[in-house]
């Protein structure tokens, strides 16, 4: 009798773990998704801006600067609307792991040492 616990114990262990790796390794792809989608978001706004910022430190004539106003404004608006966009995949990504991780937890651990029809164990 305790050969089978310690059998079924150890089963159930080695499937847990496995269960448990295969969460961290969905929590880690989701983690690294995140922060690239957080890095192109970042180099695309950067460029955007320092591109303005080139335009805007350029020795041209003074009447030239009022026009640049709406020009910052644009590249503020089109900053502001990558991040929005990134947000979202970010919080897509972060629900479609927690649907993965969800499956994951519902999966039943299989006992391993019960017989099987035909009297082999699994």
């Amino acid at each position: 009798m305790p050969a089978r616990f310690d059998t079924a114990f150890s089963d159930y262990t080695r499937q847990f773990t496995a269960l448990a790796n295969r969460a961290n390794r969905l929590a880690l792809e989701n983690a690294e998704s995140a922060v690239g989608v957080q890095l192109r978001t970042f180099e695309r706004n950067a460029t955007a801006t320092v591109g303005f910022l080139g335009e805007l430190a350029r020795p041209e004539p003074p009447q030239d600067l009022p026009s640049l106003l709406p020009k910052g404004l644009q590249v503020a608006q089109e900053n502001l609307h990558r991040l929005a966009s990134a947000g979202q995949e970010i919080i897509d990504l972060g629900m479609k792991t927690g649907q993965a991780l969800g499956e994951l937890a519902r999966q039943p651990l299989q006992d391993d040492a019960t017989p099987r029809p035909g009297g082999k164990r699994r």
